[in-house]
């Protein structure tokens, strides 16, 4: 080695700034936050600015950041390397190399190909489809990051590349970014849509039962349905418009989509394992949760079966870098998020934003509470983390200021998941998608801000309006 690696200094500038500023502000802070939330507090707002002014790529960012919590006693070591044996950070790694299974074997691109041929004359069209086996998947998988991240970002890996559209060749605009964030809003809008199609549903049909509200399935999916519709519609148009792939129409794409097939020629050995083991797991997220057998078991049990039959190799899975750098930054953030809560800096916010609405009209109150519930995920690397923490205290402060309790309960269970729309760490699918390189950080966030603003103006206007229709409040 003759030369250093490249570091961009001037990129620690404004999160040490920051970072200094609020560490130093601990003798004014909030009276009922205690010091070494005060102190996380600032080292997760140093942190989540590093990660945008890149100093160093994310992994690396992570691991200083982890260092510095650790050396300065915020955290304790042992309750921070708790973070790395979190199960939906491994969900997400197992689906880098689910991904990885079919792009080696070649199924991947045999779906592909199968999908251009049947919708391939536009690129809007595929979008629109690969959303709608998201939502056919919805209902009876529980782990949106096994639906976005095991199930349909191999196809949208294989398709892009089938199109000649890779970030390591700088050809992710082709139509790889345009899909991967029309999936990952697909995906959002879908676990919205059903209380079992994200982990954190069943959460809030239990935490608004302890307020005297009951959800009912069938409640939540009626409830949903109109704001749904209307998002899964103008959504990708949205993004197609704001981000446009440059492959836009592909009208010879049927009859070469046809052509490659023919080349493909019959399903190998290695695609039918593939296929009969990615069946296996897309079984095991669907019922495992009557079997005692979670999303992250599952995908385990499925990249177990790709190595014993000889589909990846462990070589193949060590050389699956996307995986391990997302497992170590987001391991980082997630544990550095939790520590918000549970050291005290979560429950004053939730607290002290109750307190304020209090006396207001109810309409205003539950605007107020869901924006704020919304922009608040910027602290959290967990939506079920982020629900946990804030679900339970805004739902008694909407009760308490009158507001409708099935409308406050539900609207708030929406946003359990629209709230995604803000950052590269929001849920489970989003550190997979984002993870691929197709989307740069800075175009994640300023699309998901433009794009969450939408979500508050459907889904609390139309969405309530809607619930008034049919009676629920």
């Amino acid at each position: 080695m003759k030369k250093l690696e490249s570091v961009n200094y001037k990129g620690f500038i404004w999160p040490v700034i920051i970072g200094l500023i609020l560490w130093f502000m601990t003798p004014i802070k909030p009276a009922t936050v205690p010091v070494a939330g005060w102190h996380m507090f600032a080292l997760f707002v140093a942190t989540i600015i590093a990660c945008i002014t890149r100093p160093l790529p994310i992994g690396g960012v992570s691991i200083i950041a982890f260092a510095l919590t650790v050396l300065t006693k915020t955290v304790p070591m042992e309750k921070a390397i708790v973070g790395f044996g979190n199960a939906s950070i491994w969900m997400i790694a197992m689906a880098f190399f689910i991904a990885r299974g079919f792009i080696k074997t070649g199924l991947g691109r045999r779906i592909a190909l199968n999908f251009v041929k049947a919708f391939g004359k536009r690129t809007l069209g595929l979008a629109y489809s690969l959303i709608g086996v998201d939502l056919i998947l919805a209902p009876a998988t529980p782990s949106n990051t096994a639906r976005a991240g095991g199930v349909l970002y191999p196809i949208i890996e294989s398709l892009s590349q089938s199109f000649g559209s890779d970030p390591k060749k700088g050809t992710e605009r082709k139509i790889g970014s345009f899909l991967i964030f029309a999936e990952y809003h697909g995906d959002m809008i879908t676990a919205a849509m059903f209380m079992t199609a994200m982990a954190a549903n069943p959460l809030v049909q239990t935490l608004a039962k302890s307020n005297g509200v009951n959800i009912t399935w069938i409640g939540w999916f009626l409830a949903a349905l109109v704001p749904g519709i209307i998002s899964l519609i103008i959504v990708p148009w949205l993004i197609y418009k704001m981000y446009p792939p440059e492959i836009k129409e592909t009208p010879n794409a049927k009859q070469w989509a046809e052509d490659e097939l023919s080349k493909m020629g019959a399903m190998t050995l290695p695609e039918k394992l593939m296929a009969v083991i990615f069946v296996i797991a897309l079984v095991l997220w669907i019922v495992g949760s009557f079997i005692g057998i979670d999303a992250t078991l599952a995908a385990f049990i499925a990249l177990g079966l790709l190595l014993l039959c000889g589909v990846l190799s462990w070589q193949d899975v060590l050389h699956e870098t996307g995986a391990w750098n997302t497992l170590t930054w987001f391991s980082v953030l997630v544990m550095m998020a939790g520590q918000l809560t549970t050291l005290g800096f979560i429950p004053w916010l939730s607290k002290t934003v109750g307190n304020s609405l209090h006396g207001m009209n109810w309409i205003l109150v539950l605007v107020i509470l869901i924006i704020a519930y919304f922009y608040s995920h910027y602290l959290f690397a967990s939506s079920t983390a982020h629900v946990t923490a804030m679900y339970s205290a805004f739902l008694a402060v909407a009760i308490s200021a009158h507001v409708p309790p099935m409308l406050a309960a539900l609207m708030l269970g929406f946003f359990g998941n629209l709230m995604a729309s803000t950052t590269h760490y929001a849920s489970g699918p989003a550190p997979v998608l984002f993870g691929s390189g197709y989307v740069p950080q800075s175009k994640w966030w300023s699309l998901n801000f433009v794009l969450g603003i939408f979500y508050l103006v459907v889904w609390i206007g139309i969405g309530s309006l809607w619930m008034k229709v049919i009676g629920m409040w």
